[in-house]
């Protein structure tokens, strides 16, 4: 089974080499790296020719956003399973997509999810909050809950049937597509509780009051359009992220 790893990427020179070095140290042996480059002037395209493999496949052109970068990368893969890998992400060891694949191994099986680290950006061992996810349960929707998306993972086949990111969306595609896979498409879903990807702190949706306030807005039509609730479903998934600030011993990198 090859699984493709998607990365989009513009203007990531200072971390994109640990992103793709990342992607080369997985045990696993099938593994496809298409990374959707939006055009970068900073050297990130020279890095990535730098490091490139056999299994790398770049494309660098103008698009239209982060989201509209993530859907022509996902046209581009040619794996059976497809995840991404954000440029200022690193998997938290190399057997990730071995557990991936071996989850996928159960023919029932849609998509595969872990647990996320946010990390300081300079120092990948600091670890700023932790989230623990838990199994798929419909009724959790209801009450805000979501995997960590950088986490997950998905046959091809859901993208075919029910399709990729809503470009109009800026911030909160991935809570929309998410919401469209496991509600209207039913998929099946399996869970690795062990930590998966670290990411970077410093998101687009937090990099302002204004960011917070559009991806709040974002996340209620999300909510809405895919039937899990409304203003409470929101309030529950703010609420949530509170426990992913207390971490217990043994939580470091």
């Amino acid at each position: 089974m090859k699984i493709t790893v998607v990365t989009a990427v513009y203007n990531r020179a200072a971390t994109i080499a640990e992103a793709v070095a990342s992607v080369q140290a997985q045990s696993y042996a099938s593994v496809e790296h298409v990374i959707q480059d939006g055009g970068s002037s900073d050297g990130t395209v020279a890095t990535i020719e730098r490091l490139a493999n056999a299994s790398t496949r770049l494309r660098s052109e103008a698009d239209h956003g982060i989201y509209d970068a993530i859907n022509r990368g996902i046209t581009r893969a040619s794996g059976e399973v497809i995840g991404l890998m954000h440029s200022d992400d690193v998997f938290a060891h190399d057997h990730v997509l071995a557990k991936v694949a071996s989850a996928f191994g159960d023919p029932s099986i849609d998509g595969v999810y872990g647990d996320l680290q946010y990390v300081a950006a300079d120092d990948l061992t600091h670890v700023i909050r932790q989230w623990r996810s838990s199994s798929y349960d419909m009724a959790r929707l209801r009450r805000g809950w979501m995997p960590p998306h950088p986490t997950l993972y998905l046959r091809c086949e859901v993208f075919q049937r029910w399709g990729l990111y809503d470009t109009e969306m800026r911030i909160a595609a991935d809570y929309d597509a998410m919401l469209r896979y496991f509600v209207k498409g039913g998929i099946t879903l399996a869970y690795i509780p062990e930590v998966l990807v670290k990411m970077r702190v410093g998101g687009e949706s937090n990099r302002s009051l204004g960011h917070i306030l559009r991806k709040s807005r974002e996340d209620l039509v999300a909510i809405r359009r895919n039937g899990v609730g409304g203003i409470g479903t929101l309030a529950w998934k703010n609420f949530s992220k509170l426990s992913q600030f207390i971490m217990k011993e043994g939580t470091s990198a």
